[in-house]
């Protein structure tokens, strides 16, 4: 189905409010109504949002021991105002063994004692408050520790927490060999049930050995989490990134899954087609529950609404799915949208682009906000996986965009992946499973080297001799100290985009996207009684001359309003629409000089 005919088909429906020209490549998304600075403050402060993604491991180490802690990005604070940030989103700080780093949880309410205590936490959120930045902290609920007292509980059958996990019997074979249930996989390859001694029962673990999956059928799972959700909101936070959300639930009747065809590994996760243990429909039942326990929370208590976002690799009609059902009930905020990650890479065209940017925002229920995550802990940074190049164009695509950005620390910068880790500085789980031989294909250590904040050793991250990962080696002239001093740099870009995303036309502005050639595409945002503005990037390397002189009404009125690094152009140039030069991988954002 075509853009415009899926166009058609959501505006007749309802759906959306969408109104798109047929000639060309034109696609156009109207934006959400004004609302009142009362409402925006209180209810809707999270719709034009950038949230800024902490790995706290590999922030700030404030205490010498290589680790980088809560005390840490207290006293980093400072940077995220004078960079714009106004909301943080933490990887998990919870107590726990560490086997996937914080996301298998022995205590969901207490701190890592490598990232400091809950008095720490109480003083991040006061500092924070202090200087305007709401805090979200990442939730883990498909699955604990094997460490964690409920699962310890569970094992020894104690009364209450006999079926807090999945457990199941599985098969006993004639040969007296007992077999798991089903063929089901582990994310992480290998069978996904693990066998119990104590308990003579195979676990479900979706992910490491160390990661049992919690039971959701049982009413007292569901309570347990719901009161570690009331602890933490009790705390002074703004929300929640719930993990994992398309594991929750698992088919009852445990069927096994059809193989995919796209593998002959019969241990990869990739082997089966996972009908039956992601995307269950209870998982939007679950998610609707804790939307209106956060609702609940916001109306008995002061501040700001509290939210929820949601952590799921899935197809857009399943996502779609997240923010509310057919009914019109609530789910999350919003859901991840990882389509730069999953869908574009810099094989991709201008087309390419466009297409998945429009498909979201044509798929999105009527009411509901865009977002868009350019990068995270689990996937190769920005600059390694568009290129070096594409780092300021990639910034302005994201922060011009409509609705919410996701920026993961060290991407303002343009840090890069760190390929070079050797197998013994290795950490990732699932690297150290493949071996000596694979682990650099598998290994998630590359994207999650320590923050890059000066030419100081060890990256100015820690004064310890050996951090928990290698830094960068080229940190001495990749870090922010070097680019905070640059006449130009990568961070006073993004700094500069943080800034403009305050005009009103970002928040409120109509989206009109283009496909200028192949290599080229652009997009202009609009509204009533405010400059047009018009994002414009060249995907590809070789450089380009482009003609927009036909997609805009005011073609000898453009001005430049940022550009990248490189960019032959100047802030303030004045260009012809029927002439725009672009460099390889070079993206402009222009003022259109006539109030639309």
């Amino acid at each position: 189905m075509t853009i415009e005919n899926e166009l058609v088909r959501l505006t007749a429906m309802g759906v959306v409010k969408v109104a798109f020209v047929l000639t060309g490549c034109l696609v156009a998304i109207l934006a959400h109504k004004h609302q009142s600075k009362e409402q925006d403050a209180k209810y809707n402060w999270w719709q034009h949002e950038v949230f800024y993604q902490i790995y706290p491991r590999s922030f700030q180490d404030s205490n010498g021991d290589g680790i980088g802690d809560l005390r840490g990005i207290t006293s980093r604070l400072q940077y995220f105002k004078d960079t714009g940030i106004t909301s943080v989103w933490l990887s998990p700080i919870y107590e726990s063994p560490m086997v996937d780093f914080g996301y298998d949880i022995s205590n969901y309410t207490n701190i890592q004692p490598e990232y400091g205590t809950l008095e720490d936490f109480d003083e991040l959120i006061a500092r924070a408050n202090e200087v305007g930045v709401k805090v979200i902290l990442d939730f883990v609920p498909n699955h604990s520790s094997n460490k964690h007292p409920w699962f310890i509980k569970s094992v020894a059958r104690e009364p209450g927490y006999e079926d807090f996990y999945v457990w199941e019997d599985g098969v006993l074979l004639e040969n007296g060999t007992r077999v798991p249930p089903n063929n089901w996989l582990s994310v992480f390859s290998g069978s996904a049930w693990m066998w119990n001694e104590e308990r003579q029962q195979f676990y479900l673990r979706q992910f490491t050995y160390g990661q049992p999956d919690l039971n959701y059928r049982n009413p007292a799972v569901v309570q347990a989490m719901d009161n570690v959700m009331l602890f933490w909101l009790n705390k002074g936070i703004a929300g929640f990134r719930i993990d994992a959300i398309i594991y929750i639930y698992e088919d009852a009747q445990l069927r096994d899954e059809p193989p995919s065809g796209t593998t002959d590994d019969a241990n990869s996760e990739t082997y089966l087609e996972h009908i039956y243990t992601r995307n269950q429909p209870e998982d939007y039942g679950l998610l609707q529950h804790w939307r209106e326990l956060l609702d609940n929370y916001t109306a008995s208590h002061e501040g700001p609404v509290r939210i929820m976002m949601t952590e799921g690799y899935a197809s857009v009609s399943q996502l779609m799915e997240y923010y509310e059902d057919a009914n019109g009930v609530q789910g999350p905020e919003f859901p991840f949208n990882f389509d730069f990650i999953t869908e574009l890479n810099a094989n991709s065209t201008a087309a390419d682009f466009v297409f998945y940017i429009s498909r979201w925002l044509i798929y999105m229920p009527h009411g509901h906000v865009a977002n868009w995550v350019m990068g995270n802990h689990d996937n190769p940074r920005v600059a390694s996986r568009f290129g070096e190049k594409t780092v300021d164009a990639m910034n302005m695509l994201l922060m011009t965009l409509p609705g919410i950005a996701i920026t993961y620390n060290g991407e303002e910068l343009g840090m890069t992946d760190y390929r070079d880790i050797s197998w013994s500085d290795t950490v990732d789980q699932p690297a150290c499973e493949s071996g000596i031989d694979n682990y650099k294909w598998v290994s998630r250590d590359p994207e999650r080297t320590p923050m890059q904040w000066s030419s100081d050793p060890n990256a100015g991250f820690s004064t310890a001799d050996r951090t928990w990962l290698p830094v960068n080696p080229n940190y001495k002239e990749l870090n922010l100290r070097n680019q905070q001093q640059a006449r130009q740099s990568h961070y006073k870009i993004y700094q500069s985009l943080l800034k403009l995303r305050k005009l009103p036309v970002l928040k409120n502005g109509t989206f009109v996207a283009e496909v200028v050639n192949r290599r080229v595409f652009a997009f202009k945002r609009e509204l009533k009684a405010e400059y047009t503005l018009l994002t414009i990037v060249n995907v590809k390397n070789r450089t380009e001359v482009v003609d927009i002189s036909d997609y805009i009404d005011q073609p000898n009125r453009l001005n430049v309003l940022v550009v990248g690094v490189d960019s032959q152009h100047r802030v303030g140039d004045r260009l012809k629409a029927e002439a725009i030069e672009l460099a390889p991988y070079e993206g402009l954002v222009i003022q259109l000089n006539r109030r639309k």
